[in-house]
């Protein structure tokens, strides 16, 4: 599915990404029983980036920069 936003699950990051129009249909949960999210838990901004680790909007954390045992992004110069 394309579309403008990203979601991602916090347990096995799996990702999704979604229309405004379409938010509806991104599942809550993963199918690995994971937590979808696809907007910020502080300020609600849907973020573009299947690979953020904060929030474009607001900078507060979505997920470590780790998951399974990788870095998410490499570390900023």
């Amino acid at each position: 599915m394309l579309g403008h936003w990203s979601a991602f699950c916090l347990d096995c990051g799996a990702a999704q990404r979604w229309f405004v129009e379409s938010e509806a249909e991104v599942p809550e949960s993963c199918p690995c029983g994971g937590q979808m999210l696809r907007r910020c838990p502080s300020c609600e901004a849907p973020f573009s980036s299947t690979f953020a680790v904060e929030c474009e909007e607001c900078g507060a954390p979505l997920r470590a920069p780790e998951l399974l045992g990788m870095r998410i992004r490499r570390a900023s110069p």
